[in-house]
């Protein structure tokens, strides 16, 4: 038997880091291949990570709370028939921690000196050490971060404690005058990248009768991707009226005998997942992907369908729809629906999507502007379809069913040429459902 390592898997696309929420198991139990060892949340969703052995858990490395990077240790386990001995190795043993009493009681002794650095996660803190500095009392400024790229840890702020106030290791020497200005403007720039982790909050006077309300972990990852997005991405906006009065009298005439037929409802949305899915086989540009000195114009066409529960919003992924009848849309929607709601999403179901369409509609909104599903290149609100009046070709005024569509679009990536081209596109698609014209199967 040896001492193996658990360490935080790669939850999504573009997933660096996850938060320990809680432990399922402790130190001393016997856990098999693959069982669930601990609830971690991202930005992208919560789901727990497994056992990659059978065997024994030693320590738990990482703590409930801890924002972990993609990689790094959270557990150790004295794992079965690996032919090893149980020996922890120094690099791991140098993390251990010891327990509140006994680190009371030993000497503290000075660190060496040794330089902050100053690297992309500095100002980065994770909930964990915004906890932690809080309830001590302390400005984080002053503590300096040992953890990967600047990064403080929860031993930064423990050192920083038992240090009576004073940093683990060596404040680094003032910077010459002609050093300064660089690192201001470089220590500026990582402020704006990491403000989505910054405790930016205002202190609010609870009056009599406030209720407050705790951050949930998935209120907590919808908030950051959300800043993340319209922090880094900008945004752009264009709307577009759409006549689906032949589209309506086609659900209209059709939708009993399917629902009948297949057990489901037959929703707009599923018209339109087709017509989007459609435009963006033929305006491949907007289904396309940020990637820093780069741009990824994806092969397929994945949609990401916006699914709100009462505290929470959630962006499953329809694979290929570009390849589907508006049938499979249909059960698709409705399967990743009831997922949502009865709480058995995965962490598959929610990757891969290469653009983002949100039913804003269902809630009775006309016109909305949506923030994009970083690091997609746009999204598309669809609104609610209401009856007004039009003029005609012919002069004539008729009620007609009419839809508004409204595109959040990445300046970075696209423009309003092929927007406007796209979103025509999708017009056109859309006015010629009809009976007629539309095969559901």
């Amino acid at each position: 038997m040896g001492i193996e390592k658990i360490t935080m898997p790669q939850l999504g696309e573009s997933v660096t880091e996850g938060t320990i929420e809680k432990w399922l198991v402790g130190v001393g139990d016997t856990v098999s291949k693959y069982d669930a060892l601990a609830e971690v949340t991202t930005d992208k969703v919560t789901a727990e990570i497994p056992s990659s052995f059978a065997g024994k858990i030693t320590e738990i490395v990482a703590q409930e709370g801890e924002t972990i990077e993609v990689g790094e240790t959270v557990c150790l386990i004295e794992a079965e028939e690996t032919g090893q001995k149980p020996v922890v190795e120094a690099s791991v043993q140098k993390n251990v921690q010891p327990a509140e009493d006994q680190r009371a009681e030993q000497p503290k002794e000075k660190q060496p000196a040794k330089p902050a650095a100053i690297g992309k996660a500095a100002g980065r803190y994770s909930p964990a050490v915004l906890k932690l500095s809080q309830e001590h009392d302390i400005d984080l400024k002053q503590v300096v971060g040992t953890g990967r790229e600047g990064r403080i840890t929860r031993k930064d702020i423990l050192a920083f404690i038992d240090g009576g106030g004073n940093s683990a290791y060596e404040q680094p020497e003032v910077p010459s005058k002609q050093e300064q200005p660089a690192q201001q403007e470089l220590a500026s720039s990582n402020d704006r990248q990491s403000g989505i982790e910054q405790d930016i909050t205002p202190t609010i006077q609870l009056e009599n009768g406030d209720i407050e309300i705790p951050v949930t972990s998935v209120r907590r990852a919808i908030a950051k991707n959300m800043v993340r997005s319209v922090t880094e991405a900008p945004h752009a906006w264009m709307m577009l009226e759409v006549d689906v009065t032949d589209l309506v009298l086609l659900r209209e005439n059709v939708k009993a005998e399917f629902k009948e037929k297949e057990g489901f409802n037959l929703t707009y949305f599923a018209f339109f997942i087709k017509a989007v899915s459609q435009a963006l086989k033929e305006f491949p540009a907007v289904n396309s992907m940020w990637a820093g000195d780069k741009i990824i114009m994806k092969k397929d066409v994945n949609i990401s369908i916006a699914v709100a529960t009462d505290d929470a919003l959630y962006v499953p992924v329809i694979k290929q729809t570009d390849e589907k009848t508006i049938k499979a849309l249909a059960r698709d929607i409705h399967e990743l629906a009831g997922k949502v709601r009865n709480g058995k999403l995965q962490t598959k179901d929610m990757q891969g999507g290469t653009f983002t369409v949100n039913n804003t509609g269902s809630f009775g909104s006309v016109q909305s502007m949506g923030i994009i599903n970083y690091p997609q290149a746009a999204i598309l609100q669809v609104e609610t379809i209401v009856k007004r009046p039009v003029v005609m070709n012919n002069g004539m005024v008729a009620v007609r069913d009419i839809v508004n569509l409204c595109l959040s679009l990445d300046h970075r990536v696209l423009d309003g040429l092929v927007c406007g081209r796209f979103l025509a596109r999708i017009k056109e698609l859309l006015e010629n459902m009809s009976k007629e014209t539309t095969s559901l199967y």
